[in-house]
């Protein structure tokens, strides 16, 4: 038997190894794979995660989407889910209901439902409930992994 060269084998083992890459890569793919059942989400209170504020549910995370994720916080009057803060990744709040504080960058407005903020990366910013009921709103953000 002809011995093989320290070349050969080299390549032999890389051929091989992306060989069982691309196995778990299309394994993986399958088990990620999106349907209609599976991309319908109903609210549903008893899958919520309760919070020091309230609660928050997660409509998609980042396990389930590529980097986008959405989610939606009720918070009870005169709490906060967090002090201000800020990330790398920018953020969207929407004001479903309730009456909200929103901080950004030293500066504090109050506003509705049906009211978009937006929160560029790196700024410092947070959201209270500035009402006498629950607020209501989602957060869509992109996931920086």
């Amino acid at each position: 038997m002809k011995r093989l060269s320290q070349f050969t084998i080299i390549i032999m083992i890389m051929l091989f190894q992306q060989k069982i890459y691309a196995q778990k890569t299309a394994a993986a793919n399958e088990s990620s794979q999106y349907t209609i059942e599976n991309c319908v989400n109903e609210f549903d209170l008893t899958k919520a995660t309760k919070t020091k504020s309230g609660y928050q549910y997660w409509f998609a995370d980042k396990k389930f989407t590529e980097e986008n994720t959405l989610k939606m916080s009720i918070v009870e009057p005169g709490k906060s889910t967090h002090a201000p803060h800020h990330h790398p990744e920018e953020e969207f709040f929407y004001i479903l209901e309730g009456k909200a504080s929103f901080y950004l960058d030293g500066k504090t407005v109050e506003v509705g439902a049906n009211t978009s903020l937006y929160c560029p990366p790196n700024s410092e910013h947070g959201i209270s409930n500035a009402g006498d009921k629950d607020l209501k709103y989602l957060v869509i953000k992109k996931d920086l992994r």
